[in-house]
Formats: C-alpha cells, structure tokens, sequence
C-alpha cells in the first residue's frame, strides 16, 4: 500500500528527513515516488515512477529546502505508474498539493462535475480530485480546514490524506477515513505518516488518529478535530488529544513489520483493511457492472488461476452458480492446453493472479485470446503484464504482500469476485436490482467479521499450532467448504510444511477414508450450504480420526462427543460471509504450526512469490 510522510520543523532540514523517512516505507511496496515542498513562499513538487533512489537523483530532489515538506510513496490502483499519476497531485493553480492512500468512491461522478466547472484534470487518480475540490473551498472564501472540511464531505470511500497549501506555509493539513494515518510528535518538530515505521527518526510519541478525523500540524502545535454529519468541525480538546499519546520503543527493523515478528502474520491481520480498500474501490467501480453483462451474454465462462488464486476462482464459479445461475469452469492454469480447443468466439475467461505475472496464467491467456475469446483480469498490481493483456481489468486493490504465502490477497479476490457475481445475478435476473443492492451492502460487512474471526480464531490456532505435530491431515468441505478446504490444505502445505490433503468430503469415502486410523488429523470446513458434513465428521470419527470441525456459530450441526467444534462468528445466514469466517483460522493454523517447528513462514523452502517460469 502507499506510504505517506510529511514533516514541518522550525528548522530549514525537513527534505532528507522526509526521504529518510520514504525509505522506512519502501517495504511496502511502490512504483512511484515524490515529495512537496514550501520553498521562499512557493509550493515545489518533484516527483515520477521509479524506485526512491533514482528519482530523488533525478527530479533533484536532494537539492530542496524549507521547512515543512510532504512525501509520498505510491502502489498504482486509479492509472498506471507513469510519472503524471505519481503524487503529490496539485490544483489547478498549483498552490495546493496532495498525496493520498485510499480510493474515492465517487471518483467518475467527481470527476465529471470537477471538468464541468472548468477544472483541468492531469492525471488519471483519484488523487487529484481532491486537490481541485479544496481550490474550490479556498475561492469560496474558506480557510484551508473549512475547505478540507467541505471536500471530504463531498467524497465517499476510504483516504488518508496530507495537504500543503502555499497560503498556509507553516502547517500541514491532515485527515483520516478507513486508511491509518499518525500523528508524530517532537522536539521543535511535528509529523503525519501512515506508518509509525517513518516516525522513528523524527518522534518517539505518536496519535493514532481514528475515523472522521482532520486537523493540522505546525513545528510547535496541533489541532485536532471530529467531522460531523453536516460538515461541522468539533474539536478534540487538548485534554483528550493528550490522554492518547503512545510511546513507540520499536526498532526501525521490528517497525516495517508493525511490531509481528513475521510479515505473514502482520498480512493476516491487515487483511480486514485490505478488504476495506477492495470494497471501497469496487463496489461501485463501472467496470464490475460491464464485467458482469459480458458474462452473463458470453457462449461459456471460464475462470484460470494458479495456487491461492485458482482457489479464489472456485470460490467464485461457486457464487457465479449458486448466486447467479451462471456456470462457470475453473482451469488450472497450468493445464489450460487441454481446455483450449472447447474455447472460441463468444467466450469469456477471468484470469486471477496476484502479480499479473504468472507464467502459466498469461500463457493461458494470451492462448485462448487467439482463440476468440475475451479476458477479464483480477490483478492486484495495476500495470502489471495481465493488466496489459486484459480486455477488462479488475483491482483488488489488497497493496503488497511481502509474505511469499498469499493471505490478505486471497480474501480481496475473494471480495472482488463476490461483488462481480452479484453484478451478475442482478444482470441475469436472478436477483432483483434492489435484492442486489442489499447483497452489496452486506458484503461491506465483510472487514469487521474477517476481523472478528482473525480474533476469534488466534488463540485456538495458536493452541493447536504449537501442541500439533502434523505430519499429515485431511481437510475436507461440502460445497463452498470444499473451495475454502483447499486453500486452507495449501498454506499447510508451503507453510508448515504438512502433507495436508483436501477432499471434498463425500469423496473422502471413495478411498481416502483408507488411510485414517487413531489420532489421524481430520479437519472439517463446516458451511452452511451442507449441514450434513457432520454424517462425514462421524465417519473419520468412528475410525479413530482426531476430527476437529470449524463452522460459523450459528450453523447448527449433530455433532456427537469427542469430536471438537470450533465456533466462529456467526454468518447471519448469509453464505457469502463464511469464506471470511473460516479462511484466516488455517492461515493462523498454518503459522503458528510453522513457528513452533522453526520455519520461517515468510520464506518457505523452494518457493517463490511470483512464479514466472513454466
């Protein structure tokens, strides 16, 4: 995900601290750099693709000085990451200046009235918006935190912003909304950064800001405040402001990875912010909608993906089925040969890779695209090579993940694809505009229960991870618990290193059953689409299988003595939700597994994070 860092000081040093502090962010990922500076009364901006050292080099940046200075690393969602889409993004006078994590919403509708009003648009982000809607405040007679306040009432979705205006010179402006944002607080020196890993080497107290807040920051003084529902500003008193200061001990080490002591477990727990920013940039992105009437009109569907991403696909052939009666044939991407003469003119394949540069998906794609077919890219990185090759592209918008095992990823496919098939079903008639609507609706509750299963689901991998010594186990599921099982099987495998076999659990009798005898490991991925997985958690049980069974709360199952239930949050009887609720407890199964044997789960044995050899 980006990385934003802004600094004003009473001191005329604040670039190479700024730069200091967008090489503590380069961990997270990036293709674009740039930085602001307010300069002899003048508002500076240097920036363009590339990795920080070379444009620092380059757009002479090292050359700059002043007080106050705001920087930012950026991970493409809106534009590729050419040097005109790199931030910070400025107005249309150039005396105002931006950078920003998040997605707008709203950005299209924006947008059009922005351009309609006489704005000059530069870049294709949402970024930029921003900076022309608090121009408009700034001519309305406002000051630059009533024009703040007047533009973020005005969008919709998630940010985490820093603002330099020229006729301000002495502070930075800042707000927060479903993107973290800190406040850093220091000697003769103050800061904002979404990252307490750029902090350290400016401040040791931070504030957390939470939702809904906005305020400035000047070398000595900061001023905090609520957003209302009618645009108000309500003040944080200082009182308040000061009972939340904490003091940060970390390391600039232990910081890149936010205090975990792996990146795979700091990636399960940002996976209910991940899904936030693939919500907010989907739901109401246009190209959902025409993804959905070309497959719904298409002569057959196909979904390609290799490892987690295959399996996301068969999450989604699942819901394209079951949701909006629309079949769906998942291909492995490896053997999309042997598909390739059943598919022409008329088809469609969605093509799922994290990187976008898959060797085996793109060899799939660009083979069936001599065939006829169109292809619809689910991409996490913008302007990777299936991003080029799709005819539609589709973003997850999940950020990096430095953890070669997907996890964070996996669950905003997932996101992403669920939203496409109610898209769908809505243009196939099987589900109603308004029964479509509230299906959306309900997939934005998605974060806060994958967060209420990450808790609930921690001290009980935890237990069983450090107590098991696996060597190999079954994990088996009925419709869509058969998708999840064989993600879940997969991070046993290249994580602890199990020789973890998923089944869906009817066939477990059509020979696998062979193999259990007492205190065989048996994992059941309980959905409320097949209560009856309980009869297939009896028959493992009955042959002296250690049969443990995860299920949302409220499915009700015969399970007898002996066999151990693990609740999670309940799905409110919503299917669409159980992949959030049943996913992270074998993530966190899978890590605590591989840590209490010595493995280190960032980096297992003979894997990499983008396979792209055949």
């Amino acid at each position: 995900m980006c990385g934003i860092i802004g600094i004003v000081s009473r001191e005329e040093d604040v670039v190479p601290r700024v730069v200091d502090g967008l090489k503590r962010l380069e961990y997270r990922g990036y293709d674009s750099v740039g930085v602001a500076v307010v300069s002899a009364g003048s508002l500076v901006v240097r920036k363009s693709a590339g990795k920080l050292a070379d444009v620092v080099r380059k757009a002479g940046i090292s050359r700059l000085s002043g007080g106050i200075c705001i920087g930012h690393t950026r991970w493409a969602t809106h534009g590729p990451p050419i040097d005109v889409n790199a931030h910070p993004h400025v107005d249309c006078s150039g005396s105002i200046a931006v950078v920003h994590n998040g997605v707008i919403r709203n950005f299209s509708s924006l947008r059009e009235q922005l351009e309609s009003r006489g704005h000059t648009i530069r870049s294709d982000t949402d970024t930029e918006l921003i900076a022309h809607l608090l121009e408009e405040g700034l001519r309305e007679g406002l000051s630059p935190l009533g024009s703040m306040a007047r533009a973020l009432s005005m969008v919709t979705g998630s940010y985490a912003i820093a603002v330099l205006f020229s006729s301000d010179p002495g502070r930075i402006y800042f707000a927060r909304m479903h993107s973290p944002l800190i406040l850093g607080l220091g000697e003769g020196s103050n800061a904002v950064a979404s990252d307490v890993t750029a902090l350290l080497d400016v401040a040791r107290r931070v504030v957390p800001l939470n939702d809904g807040e906005l305020g400035w920051i000047s070398a000595t003084e900061v001023a905090l405040y609520r957003l209302g529902g009618n645009g108000e500003l309500v003040p944080i008193s200082p009182a308040e402001l000061a009972s939340r200061i904490k003091v940060i001990e970390w390391t600039p080490e232990s910081a890149s990875k936010a205090g975990y002591p792996h990146f795979m477990i700091k990636e399960i727990y940002e996976q209910p912010q991940a899904l936030l920013e693939t919500y907010n940039g989907s739901v109401e992105d246009p190209s959902l909608a025409r993804s959905a009437r070309l497959l719904v009109d298409a002569r057959r569907v196909y979904v390609v993906g290799a490892g987690t991403s295959y399996h996301a696909g068969l999450v989604f052939s699942y819901m394209a089925a079951t949701l909006a009666r629309v079949p769906v044939y998942p291909v492995i991407a490896s053997e999309h040969p042997y598909m390739g003469n059943a598919i022409g003119e008329g088809d469609v394949v969605i093509a799922v890779s994290q990187s976008g540069e898959t060797y085996d998906t793109l060899e799939a794609v660009r083979d069936y695209k001599k065939r006829g077919a169109r292809v619809i890219g689910v991409i996490n990185v913008v302007y990777s090579a299936l991003d080029r090759e799709s005819d539609i592209s589709l973003y997850t918008r999940a950020g990096p993940e430095i953890g070669v095992a997907a996890t964070k990823t996996f669950l905003s496919q997932v996101m992403l694809l669920e939203l496409l098939a109610t898209f769908m079903a809505e243009h196939s008639g099987a589900l109603t505009g308004s029964e479509a609507l509230e299906y959306r609706r309900k997939l934005g509750k998605a974060p806060r229960i994958t967060q209420d299963s990450i808790a609930a689901s921690d001290p009980v991998a935890r237990f069983l991870g450090e107590r098991g010594s696996y060597k190999s186990v079954y994990v088996l599921g009925r419709g869509l618990g058969s998708s999840i099982a064989k993600e879940a099987s997969l991070k046993l495998k290249e994580i602890a290193y199990m020789h973890a076999e998923a089944y869906p659990a009817g066939e477990s009798k059509h020979g696998p059953i062979a193999l259990v005898e007492k205190g065989f490991p048996v994992f059941m991925v309980a959905t409320s689409d097949s209560p009856h997985i309980s009869g297939n958690a009896m028959e493992m049980s009955a042959r002296g299988a250690e049969v443990v069974v995860t299920k949302p709360a409220d499915l009700s199952l015969e399970i007898p003595r002996g066999i151990k239930v693990i609740d999670l949050p309940p799905s409110q009887g919503f299917l669409p939700y159980e992949p959030f609720i049943l996913t992270p407890f074998y993530q966190l199964l899978s890590y605590y597994s591989a840590v209490a044997k010595g493995y280190d789960p960032d980096k297992p044995r003979n894997l990499a994070k983008t396979v792209t050899v055949e």
